[in-house]
């Protein structure tokens, strides 16, 4: 019978607040965290670097890109490659000469069979056959004779097949194929506000749409002008450019494939500012 007080250890039920209370004294179960605005991508910044872009450029699937970092990533990805397919190469020649080893040993075992036939019917008495041998270095046992004191060796060490590699290089985000001529340079229109004196990179406001003047932020929707490179809002897209499809830059005739809508800013582990919480598994405390 356990006593009923407000301090009473003496429980036979290991009840939720214990458990609650336990676990975040210890270390166990799973936390949960809200992400603040501090930890959501701007929608200006690189998808790599996730630094606001110096030099702009967008991919077609509308992924942003600092010019200096993709191509850093291009480069880094074609080096890979190289590697890979002279270590394929190197696999290929190491088979094929296995297997030119391979058909020399069965050609001289087959050569030795027969002359060991030819001497069994020459030979006159049962003395005089050659019995076979029962050393372990002959008949072309010495090429196929595994080392036991060389690790990669031994007789359970299998040895890993390479396949040959993609050529191809793909987005880091979309991973979708990428190429260096599909690039497409934008540019932003600044908030010109000369009251504000601030560096660009601390002001809130800091683009805006050459069309409406509204300024640009990760709760705006955005688009490209693919002909022009210009950022404009969705808004303008469907409202003004839809109409007659003509670009109000410069009166340039606009086709729907001319519109690339540009991703907005989101977190590594929540959708695109739907849900902007983290978890962090930790060990279950066992009762």
């Amino acid at each position: 019978m356990t006593r009923h007080a407000r301090n009473c250890t003496a429980g036979a039920v290991y009840t939720y607040h214990e458990k609650k209370k336990d676990a975040a004294a210890s270390g166990y179960g799973t936390n949960t965290q809200r992400v603040g605005k501090d930890s959501v991508k701007d929608f200006d910044c690189c998808c790599l670097t996730l630094q606001p872009c110096r030099n702009s450029v967008v991919t077609k699937d509308g992924y942003l890109f600092d010019k200096e970092a993709i191509l850093e990533y291009v480069l880094t990805k074609k080096k890979e490659y190289t590697r890979k397919l002279k270590e394929y190469e190197k696999q290929k020649r190491k088979e094929e000469e296995q297997s030119q080893e391979q058909t020399a040993t069965e050609e001289l075992k087959k050569l030795q069979d027969f002359l060991n036939s030819e001497k069994t019917i020459v030979s006159k008495g049962p003395s005089a056959i050659d019995r076979a041998s029962v050393s372990n270095m002959k008949n072309g046992k010495d090429k196929v004779l595994p080392s036991f004191w060389i690790p990669f060796k031994t007789p359970e060490t299998k040895e890993l097949v390479l396949k040959k590699p993609d050529k191809t290089i793909y987005c880091p985000i979309s991973s979708n194929p990428l190429k260096v001529k599909d690039l497409i340079p934008i540019k932003f229109t600044q908030v010109r506000d000369p009251d504000d004196k601030r560096s660009l990179i601390v002001k809130q406001a800091r683009y805006m749409c050459p069309v409406t003047h509204d300024v640009l932020g990760n709760s705006v929707p955005c688009a490209v002008i693919k002909t022009t490179g210009d950022v404009i809002t969705m808004e303008c897209v469907e409202k003004l450019i839809k109409k007659d499809w003509i670009n109000p830059l410069d009166n340039s005739k606009l086709t729907p494939q001319d519109i690339i809508p540009l991703q907005r800013g989101g977190t590594g582990y929540a959708s695109v500012n739907d849900s902007l919480e983290g978890r962090h598994e930790r060990p279950v405390l066992q009762v």
